[in-house]
């Protein structure tokens, strides 16, 4: 028996719907980058079988099978690092510059003068 089982399975599915989340986001952007992403979209696979193990076994169904999930996603973790790790540096484009844009506008230009409203005369600086 898991003490606080009811909040435990709350988190899971709770864990569940950020796998499935995770899927759908690396599912379209695999698709815009011609599946470069294989690592992030096996982390949500991995995130999706350890969520529903874990459900399993709170429910105490199938015990061999979620344990069997559980294991299975161990390794699809470890090809995730795996895959993450072969991938080769992203390429910049020309027109991708060292700054973050933040559509700021432009900070004015520094004069080499510092601006002069506070003068004070030579003979009251230390009165």
């Amino acid at each position: 028996m898991v003490a606080g089982r009811g909040f435990w399975i709350f988190v899971w599915y709770g864990i569940l719907v950020l796998g499935l989340i995770g899927l759908w986001a690396s599912i379209i952007w695999g698709r815009r980058l011609k599946w470069q992403n294989l690592d992030e979209l096996l982390r949500a696979v991995g995130t999706i079988q350890v969520s529903v193990g874990m459900l399993l076994l709170l429910y105490g169904l199938a015990e061999r099978f979620a344990t069997g999930l559980l294991g299975l996603a161990l390794g699809v973790f470890v090809a995730a690092f795996v895959a993450g790790r072969n991938l080769p540096p992203p390429r910049r484009r020309e027109d991708d510059g060292d700054e973050l844009d933040l559509g700021l506008p432009d900070p004015p230009p520094e004069t080499a003068e510092p601006p002069h409203e506070h003068s004070v005369p030579a003979g009251d600086r230390f009165s």
